[in-house]
């Protein structure tokens, strides 16, 4: 394989990837530093970071919503940089920073951007029942998204991530703010995706969360990724079982 072309299988590939800013006080930053990882189809890969780590710039850049200073990325199989269109139409990403428009239902928001991937109307309704079906949104698809709760709004915002039905799912912080139950079914949803065959790469800052969910963890602390690993694999690495001690040490750059 040559570097900066994708691998055989790897649906997600970045080969070190950059993103710099400009501020004021603090001169250039270097909010993504040279990050190397790839994401493999049936599997979740977990960015474990605390706040202003980086992960989001990173994401962000996967869903070709910022371009990097410097580096590539390969998303299924395409340029997200030359061709970020292509990209587009293979990704679902949620964030928690995109809002919903208050005055369409749940089912209009989700037709909305199903007909704006281009899903042919023929196929578009029978994807808006399965979605809703797996996440339980049938009591709420009809009213209005400004008088729906948080966790029906993550609802309504995951469902219309899926409707295109695309191969590769980018979770940032997907359950930030959610209660314990709303919680648990956006876990199941994710666990869901890798048993479908798609690729998944969630940001997150909660360990039990990525103890749970993910098949490699990468530890990201200011744009830098640190180390990355199956959790068995970092547990033997750091002599630690707790996740939550192995991300310290990692930050704090102690074995």
């Amino acid at each position: 394989m040559v570097r900066g072309e994708p691998g055989p299988i790897f649906v997600i590939e970045t080969h070190q990837l950059t993103k710099l800013f400009r501020d004021r006080k603090r001169g250039e930053v270097r909010a993504v530093d040279g990050i190397n990882f790839r994401c493999e189809p049936g599997r979740i890969y977990g960015l474990l970071g605390a706040n202003g780590a980086g992960k989001t710039t990173t994401l962000r850049l996967l869903a070709t919503l910022l371009k990097p200073s410097s580096g590539t990325i390969w998303v299924a199989g395409c340029d997200a940089v030359r061709e970020p269109e292509k990209v587009r139409a293979r990704i679902g990403f949620l964030s928690t920073a995109t809002a919903l428009y208050g005055r369409l239902t749940a089912r209009e928001t989700v037709e909305y951007f199903g007909r704006l991937h281009g899903v042919a109307e023929d196929l578009l309704q029978g994807r808006i029942r399965e979605v809703f079906s797996t996440l339980g949104m049938g009591e709420f698809e009809d009213r209005r998204c400004d008088k729906l709760s948080s966790g029906m709004k993550q609802k309504v915002s995951i469902a219309r991530t899926l409707v295109h039905d695309p191969p590769v799912m980018i979770f940032d912080e997907p359950t930030l703010g959610l209660d314990v139950m709303t919680a648990r079914t956006i876990v199941q949803f994710i666990r869901d995706c890798r048993q479908k065959g798609k690729t998944v790469i969630v940001s997150t800052h909660v360990m039990s969360e990525a103890e749970k969910l993910c098949d490699r963890i990468g530890i990201i602390d200011r744009g830098r990724l640190l180390v990355e690993g199956t959790l068995a694999e970092l547990r033997t690495q750091f002599g630690a079982p707790d996740l939550e001690d192995i991300f310290v040490r990692a930050v704090e750059g102690r074995p």
